[in-house]
């Protein structure tokens, strides 16, 4: 009785959304297992086609030929500091940067709040920023990649908003027993908008991790290139073999190249059901207000 008033209560539209959504996931997942599939089978398999959801002749060539070549590892390190620093310091400067701009008896505060929104549509250009990057003598460097963008618009303002959301009365008895505005900050607001903080840092970590432009306008020396990097050159120029990540007999430039997308995926894979909950908490909390 049970499952069959559960099934009178379905809809045509709940069968039309989830027949949407099955393909949505299907399309999502789909790319996924296709790499994997391609990164663990033979390479006779691969030139004959014969790879769809499953490795065909299992293997782990590519992965072995991955960890030999210093220039892979050698690019996924950097990528992991940079996102690491990188992050650090976009989590640290928004929120410092957030909380003043909350308090509704900061001076000036509507005028900061427009000259920041209008960032979001009119730039300088990478010219400009470029040439100061460049006088600051931070080419060739990891802060030619942090420190232009330690602060992002959009996640300003979400964090603003969620201080915003916050109760005022743990403002008012803090005022009271005498703590400062950074005592308040540190030791108050900050901890309470860890949901804020996890899903804006996941943005900034996924920018960071994703991001191939801008350490292709920074870095000349290609031992500073991050993962990116690196498999764009792979996927558009064909470097594999120019640069001896394979032998012509043993293994394909397709086997290395999906190899190498799919351990660049791993850490987003990791990171992203834990940092899933803070991130649908934190957006609806930060959109309570302003």
């Amino acid at each position: 009785m049970v499952a069959r008033s559960v099934w009178q209560k379905i809809t045509i539209f709940d069968v039309i959304l989830m027949i949407i959504l099955g393909l949505v996931a299907i399309l999502t997942v789909y790319p996924v297992v296709y790499i994997v599939a391609i990164s663990f089978s033979d390479t006779a398999s691969i030139v004959q086609n014969k790879v769809f959801l499953w490795p065909k002749g299992f293997n782990m060539e590519a992965y072995k030929q991955i960890l030999e070549t210093p220039r892979i590892p050698r690019a996924y390190l950097n990528t992991i500091v940079y996102t690491s620093v990188g992050t650090g310091i976009n989590l640290l400067m928004t929120a410092v940067a957030a909380y003043p701009l909350s308090r509704p008896n900061f001076v000036g505060r509507k005028g900061f709040i427009i000259a920041i929104v209008l960032t979001m549509f009119l730039s300088g250009g990478i010219i400009p920023t470029y040439l100061i990057v460049q006088k600051l003598q931070l080419i060739d460097t990891m802060w030619a990649l942090v420190l232009p963008n330690a602060i992002w618009t959009l996640e300003l303002l979400i964090l603003k908003s969620f201080y915003e959301s916050l109760s005022s009365s743990l403002r008012e008895s803090a005022v009271v027993d005498g703590a400062s505005e950074y005592r308040i900050l540190f030791q108050i607001t900050i901890p309470l908008s860890k949901p804020a903080l996890a899903s804006i840092g996941l943005f900034y970590f996924m920018g960071h991790w994703n991001s191939f432009f801008i350490p292709m306008i920074y870095l000349n020396d290609a031992n500073l290139y991050p993962l990116q990097v690196v498999l764009r050159e792979m996927l558009f120029y064909d470097t594999v073999r120019e640069t001896g990540l394979i032998e012509q007999a043993t293994l394909t430039p397709q086997s290395l190249k999906n190899a190498t997308i799919f351990i660049s995926m791993v850490p987003v894979l990791m990171i992203y059901p834990f940092a899933q909950k803070y991130f649908a908490k934190g957006i609806m909390l930060g959109s309570e207000k302003g």
